[in-house]
């Protein structure tokens, strides 16, 4: 499971139902990302991703 920061319980969690993003960025490049759910108050949650070389 991927942990990422909750903005409204304001600290890290780990994501439920989490899935693989992808979004357009500057330069028209694709970044990647995961985005899921808080499991303590149903937050959507977001988390960029490395870039791949």
């Amino acid at each position: 499971m991927t942990e990422a920061y909750c903005v409204k319980c304001k600290k890290k969690q780990e994501m439920n139902s989490e899935k693989e993003v992808s979004f357009k960025a500057k330069g028209g490049k694709k970044r990647n990302a995961m985005s899921g759910i808080c499991p303590v108050c149903g937050t959507k949650m977001f988390r960029i991703l490395a870039s791949k070389k």
